[in-house]
């Protein structure tokens, strides 16, 4: 019997919840899940080469995923520069 594939929702008011799966690009790209996906495997993803499936999961993880990621570091970063940077 295969292993359930785990998935994951992310709900927003108003909007159609989007549904996918844990580790997918990871899965794609041939990389193992507790490592960080090498920047030249990502821009491969980014640019279809290494598949139309992987390519999708690249532009969700930039775009929906990495969008929460800088929205979080905005609100975390304190002090007087609000958050600008140097």
């Amino acid at each position: 019997m295969a292993a359930k594939k785990k998935t994951q929702t992310i709900k927003a008011p108003g909007k159609k919840p989007i549904t996918f799966q844990k580790g997918g690009l990871h899965q794609s790209l041939g990389v193992p899940q507790d490592k960080p996906i090498p920047p030249g495997k990502m821009a491969d993803a980014l640019a279809g080469k290494a598949g139309p499936k992987a390519q999708q999961q690249a532009n969700f993880a930039k775009n929906v995923l990495g969008a929460g990621r800088r929205t979080a570091a905005k609100g975390r970063s304190g002090g007087k520069s609000g958050g600008k940077g140097k």
